[in-house]
């Protein structure tokens, strides 16, 4: 009888085993990859979400606040700055603008008329404070000097007036001189009255504009107006020839 060696068998025997024992290591290594190695999902803190949250929401309120501050926004009624501004366009006003500087000859601005607030006006700037106005024949002279306006239509059939501006006067006009209510009719107006200058006109968008500033060709503030020359006659009082003439005693 043959006898196949025993090692045969032993042989056979072991290569099962170690298949079966392959195959278990095969899937610890499976199950082990999945439940060890495989990234976890990371689930954020509550806390770190409503943190988060809040500081997108003190951010909002922060700049919304900062924008109401610094700028106001009005709509034009009224006719009284046309063609510049016709009725129904929203204005936004700056109230930075003067907060360092101050206002200039040909900035439009937006200023409290009454001293309750209760109306605002919307015009253009014209004299300065130490100024010299005058209007002859419609057209706006300052210290002497006649101002070139090719933002109006036509001028002012009123009639010739002169004004003469304090330390802290502004002299405004509308666009529109025939119609509109303007240091014309109330005279200069106070530093203090200035809510800002017109800066962005936003709606309707077709008419969108950064609110250019006209510049004059002029030194701000003009020079002032030179005196007038004294007549000697009408300095001197009449004499009669009989009068004497005594010192005068200080």
């Amino acid at each position: 009888m043959d006898y196949q060696p025993f090692s045969t068998l032993s042989s056979a025997t072991d290569e099962e085993e170690y298949e079966y024992v392959e195959e278990q290591n095969q899937e610890e290594r499976i199950i082990g990859r999945s439940y060890y190695e495989l990234p976890r999902p990371i689930l954020k803190n509550r806390k770190s979400f409503f943190r988060e949250a809040s500081e997108i929401v003190l951010l909002v309120v922060a700049i919304y606040t900062l924008v109401n501050l610094s700028t106001a926004r009005f709509v034009v009624e009224g006719s009284s700055m046309e063609p510049t501004f016709y009725t129904d366009q929203f204005v936004i006003v700056s109230r930075l603008a003067y907060i360092i500087g101050e206002p200039e000859r040909g900035d439009v601005i937006v200023f409290h008329y009454d001293e309750a607030h209760k109306r605002d006006f919307i015009k253009r700037v014209i004299g300065l404070p130490g100024e010299h106005i005058e209007s002859i024949d419609g057209r706006i002279y300052v210290n002497g000097q006649l101002l070139d306006e090719p933002y109006i239509d036509e001028y002012c059939n009123c009639r010739d007036k002169e004004w003469y501006l304090g330390e802290d006067e502004y002299f405004v006009l509308g666009d529109n001189r025939n119609s509109s209510q303007d240091s014309f009719d109330f005279g200069p107006i106070k530093r203090e009255q200035i809510i800002g200058r017109a800066w962005i006109r936003y709606w309707p968008p077709e008419a969108w504009q950064i609110i250019p500033h006209h510049d004059y060709g002029l030194p701000d503030p003009l020079p002032a107006d030179p005196p007038p020359t004294p007549d000697p006659a009408e300095e001197l009082p009449d004499l009669d020839i009989n009068d004497e003439l005594m010192p005068t005693t200080f």
